[in-house]
């Protein structure tokens, strides 16, 4: 039972250790078939990293703070260290103690496109898979095929400002048209719905237009669906250690059924169904999703990372949000001035992937 577990955590962690080493242009079929080696130093590697967990918090030395209690977290902030400003004092449950919070798991809510995975080429080229589909005699044309790398490319650049998958669609037929990255990031708010309109589209078609072609891609080729998505270094190992020790969640626009693929197939982790809450199909906001989490699991501490600085803010402004320490993650779709930004809040903590780790060894 408890050994055999064991032993194939272990040998998960050593395949995501030696599919990190193979990120990057190398052919699909060889990566295949070296990710179910079983490679002893790989899982020796593993079994160290398990074996310090349980050391790191009390190497820290961390001092939390809570309601009632003059504790103070100590100020930190050099980058790989813990942000100066986390954790935050409010445990949403009034005057309850120290040791009130300290038996409870903590509540981890974790955005996924950008905080767990880059899944930029993936949405891009099925985005225009789907506008293939929508606008034949546009995207066929000699032309449409020779900027398609171009497009596809400056999909990278426009990311930060998409908030649902199906945007994509709208995005690579603008961006083919000659509408630049730059006026995209500047008024992608305004000029989505314009195009909208002047092209008769509406949310709900895209949206099923956009899983439908993800779905007949997985049918055709799943690891040509699953090669253009990665997951980013170090955050697998994060959820897995975050599943064993508090209450996680996913709270994203990706549609749920392509974000436990995902994580089963690439990361490894085989994440509950019912803990995936999907805006895309619901169109229920995040803080909303927040405020339930908060209300199942009442007197602990909340914790909600996000790579969209947008997100983050609206639920800075939902009081009855307080109780949330909100995270922005460096290695998202996120550009500097949103990081800046976020830096100087005083209230949302800017985290590399080291700081995040921390955090949670914190707790």
């Amino acid at each position: 039972g408890r050994k055999k577990k064991q032993k194939q955590v272990l040998e998960d962690s050593a395949r995501r250790l030696v599919q990190s080493s193979l990120a990057g242009p190398i052919p699909q079929l060889l990566r295949t078939y070296m990710i179910t080696i079983s490679p002893t130093a790989a899982v020796a590697s593993a079994r160290a990293r398990h074996s310090l967990k349980t050391s790191n918090a009390r190497r820290l030395g961390v001092v939390l703070s809570c309601p009632g209690r003059g504790a103070a977290s100590p100020a930190v902030g050099a980058r790989g260290s813990r942000p100066a400003h986390i954790p935050r004092a409010s445990n949403g449950a009034g005057d309850g103690g120290v040791e009130d919070v300290e038996d409870k798991k903590n509540v981890w809510a974790l955005d996924f496109d950008g905080v767990v995975c880059d899944s930029c080429g993936e949405s891009a080229l099925s985005a225009w898979k789907a506008a293939t589909e929508l606008w034949p005699d546009v995207f066929t044309t000699p032309d449409a095929m020779a900027k398609k790398e171009r497009v596809v490319e400056d999909m990278r650049t426009v990311r930060p400002v998409v908030e649902t998958g199906y945007e994509n669609i709208v995005q690579v037929r603008c961006l083919l048209e000659g509408v630049t990255p730059a006026d995209m990031l500047d008024n992608w708010s305004t000029m989505l719905p314009e195009y909208m309109a002047k092209w008769d589209l509406d949310r709900s078609s895209l949206v099923e237009l956009f899983g439908r072609t993800r779905d007949d891609w997985i049918a055709a080729d799943l690891d040509g669906w699953l090669a253009p998505n990665r997951i980013y270094p170090g955050v697998a190992e994060a959820m897995d250690q975050l599943m064993v020790e508090h209450e996680v969640y996913i709270v994203t626009t990706k549609q749920a059924r392509f974000t436990e693929m995902i994580l089963e197939r690439m990361a490894f982790i085989d994440f509950p169904g019912d803990r995936i809450y999907s805006q895309t199909v619901s169109g229920r906001p995040k803080s909303e999703v927040l405020q339930m989490l908060q209300e199942r699991h009442p007197g602990t501490r909340y914790h909600f990372v996000e790579d969209k600085y947008s997100t983050l803010k609206k639920v800075e402004k939902e009081s009855t949000l307080d109780a949330w320490n909100l995270y922005l993650v460096d290695w998202g779709y996120n550009v500097q001035s949103e990081r800046d930004e976020a830096t100087a809040s005083g209230r949302i903590n800017m985290v590399d992937i080291a700081q995040f780790r921390s955090v949670i060894d914190a707790f």
